[in-house]
Formats: C-alpha cells, sequence, structure tokens
C-alpha cells in the first residue's frame, strides 16, 4: 500500500496502523478550526460565513497533521448541513485528485487557535424558542431539530429568518421564525 485516503471517518487511528500505511485525510473545515466529529454542523451553529475542505496528513493527535492543500468555500445563509457537505465532497474529490496527480507536497503546519467540534448530542437539537431567530435557524440548518406542540414531537426540517410569507410563523427570542418544512 502506497497511501492510504480517510474521508469523515470520526476516529482516532491506530499507531500501529499508521506506522504501517502513511495516510491522508480530507477534513471538511479550515483547520485548525473545528478539529473533531462535526466540523460541518459546528461552523453553520457557529455562524460562520466561511468553509473549507483540507488535504491533511494524519498523525496520532485529533486532526493535527499538517495542511497539504486547502480549498475554501462560502457558507450560504439558508445551506443546510448536507448541502454544504455535498459541496465539501466535491470540493475534496478535486483538491485530493490534483494533489496526488501533481504529487504531495511537503505538509504546512497548520496556523491559528484550534477549536473543536465536538459530536452534536441529542438534547442539542431541541430548538430553544427563546434563543435568537438565525440561531434557531441555524439549529434547523443542521438537521434533526425538533420541538414539541400540545406534547407531540415535532422535527423541524427548514426555516427562513427572515420570514418569507410561505408558512406558519412562531416567536423566537429575537424575531420570528418561519416554518417552511414540519413533519411530526
Amino acid at each position: 500500500v502506497d497511501l492510504g485516503v480517510v474521508v469523515a471517518f470520526g476516529r482516532l487511528i491506530k499507531p500501529p496502523v499508521l506506522a504501517a500505511v502513511p495516510m491522508v485525510n480530507l477534513h471538511f473545515s479550515l483547520l485548525p478550526r473545528w478539529r473533531g466529529a462535526a466540523p460541518v454542523e459546528r461552523a453553520i451553529l457557529a455562524g460562520d460565513e466561511r468553509t473549507g475542505v483540507d488535504l491533511m496528513a494524519v498523525e496520532e493527535g485529533l486532526d493535527t497533521g499538517g495542511i497539504y492543500g486547502r480549498v475554501e468555500l462560502a457558507i450560504g445563509p439558508d445551506e443546510t448541513a448536507h448541502e454544504l457537505r455535498s459541496r465539501l465532497v466535491e470540493a475534496g474529490t478535486e483538491l485530493l485528485v490534483s494533489t496526488l496527480s501533481a504529487g504531495l507536497p511537503e505538509p504546512e503546519p497548520q496556523v491559528g487557535e484550534p477549536t473543536y467540534a465536538a459530536k452534536i448530542a441529542p438534547e442539542e437539537l431541541q430548538i430553544d424558542w427563546s434563543q435568537p431567530a438565525p440561531q434557531v435557524h441555524r439549529l434547523v440548518r443542521i438537521g434533526g431539530a425538533w420541538t414539541t406542540l400540545d406534547g407531540r414531537r415535532l422535527k423541524v426540517g427548514r426555516t427562513a429568518v427572515p420570514p418569507r410569507g410561505e408558512g406558519p410563523i412562531v416567536p423566537a427570542g429575537d424575531g420570528p421564525v418561519e416554518l417552511l418544512e414540519v413533519q411530526a
């Protein structure tokens, strides 16, 4: 084996494997921001306007390896995690193929303060309507958000902030959130 390619593995690779097989990883963030399991979701929740995909060296630490190449992308104001991840996969595939075709350069060290993208816990997906409307909208955009109405649990799939006049309006902490897709 000349090279292993890791994409969205979500676990640390054991040292004996790393010693036997050199590896690169496509990581869906602009490292060192959002190291860890949920970089796409954490970028949306934080209100980041840009993200990207890094082709990085795999080492024992959590997403700490040097960077071979990077593609930056804007995050759309209504873009879901699924939509963004699809664009990152496409950009990452092109980055991987072009970098490997040209030959891996020496990796550049990561620069900046690391932040960590912990896995999204189920309780984080419950909508807190006292939060500001943009934060509620960002939570819905990552997928799996839910609320209750009259004791029934409802999955909220898509919202609009500001409202567009297409669905019911729910007040949030600082303004209205329009419900566009809701499922029992």
